[in-house]
Parts: C-alpha cells; sequence; structure tokens
C-alpha cells in the first residue's frame, strides 16, 4: 500500500470538522484512501444503483440505515442527502461524523455551498506524486517512464501497461462523469475534443482556434473546458499581472493533472518515445507544475501558482508564492545545466516591483547545484522547491 501525503492531514481535519470532503479524478485512489485512513467507518458508494435509488427516494431513511460515522463515495449522486446531513450534524454538535467524497468537484461543491457551507473541510487529492512514488521505491529512473506512466494508482498496484489502462480509463469517464455534467450526444467529438486538448498541454488556451479545429462553436468548447476543470482533468494556470504593465498575456495556459492521460491521448504507446516527441518540453513543464499542485493539495493550502509573459515572449514558466515572496521557477527538460536558463528570472527580478526571490531551474539532470545566480534542481526532488 502506498501512503498518501494527504492521509495525515485528512484525519486531522476529522477531528475538527463534523463532515470531511474529498474531491478527486476517477480512479485516483479516494475510496483507497478513505477505506484506510478510517478503518471504523461504515462505507456506502453510490455508484451502486441499489444505494443510488436508496439515497435519492429516501434520504431520511438511507442515512437512518446507514448511520455515521459514515463515507459517501460518489456523493454528487444524491445531492438530496446535504440538506439531511446539516440537520443531523447540527443536532449532534460531533465532529468526524460524515466523510464525502466525489469525482465532480462542481457538483460536490453546490451542493455544500447550498447546505454544509462552514461544516466541512474540503480536500482535493491528485494521483501519486514524484514523492509518493519515492518513498515507495516505486518511481521511475528517467523521467520520460515517469511522464509516459503518470500516476493513476491502478498502474502501479495492478502493474497494468499505461497502454492498456487508459484507453478503458477514457471510456470510462466518459460515460460516467461526462454525461452526468452535460448531455453530450456525440461522444466521439467529446474524444477529439479530450485529444487536442492534449495537443495545446502547456500552452496558452486560444478557444476559437480550439472550437474550430474540433468543429464546435466558442460556447461549446468553453463548457467543454469547464466539464474538464470541475471533473478534475485539467487545470488552467492563470497569468500573473498585477503592478506591470498592460502589454502582459492575459489568456491561462492548459495544463493536465497527469501527464500518462496526455501522452495516452496523443497517441504514445512506449516511454521511449517521450524523449523524441515534439512535446517533449510540454510534457516535462506540465509534470513539473503538476507536482505543484499534488503538493499544495496534500497540505490543503491554497495553491498561489502563476505564469508570466509579455507581447516580447519573456516568459517565466512558474511563479509561486512563498513566504512572502515572489519565486520564479524556469522548467527544462535537458540533463544539462546551462546558466542562461536563469537570465529570464534575474531579468524578471529587476523589472518586478514587489519583493521577488532569486531564480530557480528545475531540470532533467539528475544533481542539484545552487549558486549566487540562482539554483538548479533535478525533477526528482522537485518538492523543495515548493
Amino acid at each position: 500500500m502506498i501512503q498518501r501525503e494527504i492521509s495525515d492531514k485528512i484525519v486531522y481535519l476529522s477531528q475538527k470538522f463534523p463532515v470531511i470532503t474529498l474531491t478527486g479524478t476517477r480512479q485516483c485512489g479516494k475510496s483507497t484512501l478513505l477505506k484506510t485512513s478510517f478503518p471504523a467507518y461504515a462505507y456506502v458508494s453510490l455508484e451502486d444503483p441499489d444505494m443510488r435509488e436508496m439515497a435519492l427516494e429516501d434520504p431520511r431513511g438511507f442515512l437512518n440505515t446507514f448511520k455515521s460515522p459514515l463515507i459517501i463515495d460518489e456523493a454528487q449522486y444524491a445531492p438530496e442527502l446535504f440538506s439531511y446531513i446539516q440537520g443531523i450534524v447540527d443536532a449532534a454538535d460531533k465532529t468526524g461524523m460524515y466523510i464525502l467524497s466525489g469525482s465532480h468537484n462542481f457538483l460536490l461543491m453546490q451542493s455544500i455551498s447550498q447546505s454544509l457551507a462552514g461544516r466541512t473541510a474540503v480536500l482535493r487529492l491528485s494521483t501519486f506524486s514524484i514523492d509518493e512514488l519515492t518513498q515507495a521505491d516505486l518511481l521511475p529512473e528517467d523521467c520520460n517512464t515517469w511522464i509516459f506512466q503518470g500516476g493513476y494508482p491502478r498502474i502501479y498496484d495492478k502493474q497494468i501497461n499505461p497502454v492498456d489502462f487508459f484507453p478503458s480509463y477514457i471510456q470510462t469517464y466518459i460515460e460516467r462523469d461526462v454525461r452526468l455534467l452535460k448531455n453530450i450526444n456525440d461522444t466521439s467529438l467529446f474524444v477529439k475534443f479530450l485529444r487536442l486538448c492534449a495537443g495545446r498541454t502547456a500552452q496558452v488556451l486560444n478557444i476559437s482556434s480550439l472550437a474550430n479545429e474540433c468543429g464546435i462553436s466558442s460556447q461549446t468548447a468553453l463548457g467543454w473546458i469547464s466539464i474538464l476543470e470541475t471533473s478534475n482533468v485539467i487545470y488552467l494556470l492563470q497569468p500573473y499581472y498585477k503592478n506591470f504593465s498592460k502589454r502582459l498575456i492575459k489568456s491561462p495556459k492548459l495544463y493536465f493533472y497527469d501527464t500518462g492521460l496526455v501522452c495516452s491521448l496523443l497517441g504514445l504507446d512506449a516511454s521511449s518515445q517521450v524523449a523524441l516527441h515534439y512535446m517533449k518540453g510540454e510534457l516535462f513543464e506540465n509534470m513539473i507544475i503538476s507536482e505543484y499542485y499534488k503538493k499544495t493539495f496534500a497540505s490543503g493550502r491554497e495553491a498561489k501558482a502563476w505564469f508570466w509573459r509579455d507581447n516580447n515572449q519573456n516568459e517565466i514558466d512558474l511563479l509561486i508564492e512563498k513566504g512572502g515572496l515572489l519565486h520564479p521557477i524556469e522548467i527544462k527538460s535537458g540533463e544539462t545545466m546551462q546558466s542562461k536558463y536563469l537570465n529570464t528570472s534575474a531579468w524578471f527580478k529587476n523589472i518586478a516591483d514587489i519583493p521577488t526571490a532569486q531564480g530557480t531551474v528545475i531540470y532533467g539532470g539528475n544533481t542539484d547545484f545552487s549558486g549566487s545566480q540562482g539554483s538548479f534542481i533535478s525533477w526528482k526532488n522537485v518538492r523543495s522547491v515548493f
């Protein structure tokens, strides 16, 4: 069993709140985490049609049958339960009564805002991180293999080849998650859209271009981007333009939470193809920035991350706020340290009118180095930066 970084945090918060809510993409390990973290709790999954029907038809009877402490998995299927849970926890005035989980962040949060605001701690889980696999001695030696495999638990628990895992995962995701959020008649068109998004990984999002290439309207493209966000498949990294001139890029960049899924959508069928792929740099960048989000999720903190680019193509791949400072981070897939990689960070530090740390380069090599101009950090030690 691979230990999840978030486990201590979720147990701690269960002693402070009556309800815990855990969201995360399908098959990222939510159910396993909750069952192992709370072995004394009863467990019910609303993916079971009988359990779902009971929760929908008779929510009070459902909660009388399955009493707290209780884990309700895929709770978004029965939003009617939330008002009844509110009444129960208010009357009991106890902590750790219910654990709710689900793959749909929007549906869960919509129900929480209506019934459980102030009564629940909300946490997010992603796929395995570099640190989690390092602790389990399962991290691949080279970053190309890590990028290709990604971090979905089943790949490691069951030793499934990613080529076999991801096609069925994509099909399950569309049938169970996408259809719940939106009635899409032509699922093949949505798959095409998903593949086009993969081809735009780590790039500034251009909705018009994406819509045109897919053969859909811009409004539909925006709706489908929202679906991918709310089901925890992609995230949009916003640009940082506070206190700077107006000549800055103000559209977000698109990333996936898991690079293994991206590789599958791009048609890669072996890790050796990553090194030669025209998107190797983008895949490496996606992998590094996703590690930042996994770190913040595990700690229960709010992500404070941006990118920076002006109209002259000066760019900082990642800006994070930590300790009252902005930290400029350059991301390079090459395995060789080159001092020129720190030039943009140094330039940014000079023009920024807010406190800014020295630059850091996260690169594809295996050795860390710190000098007067900044630091080079191996991809394996990326968490030390965050």
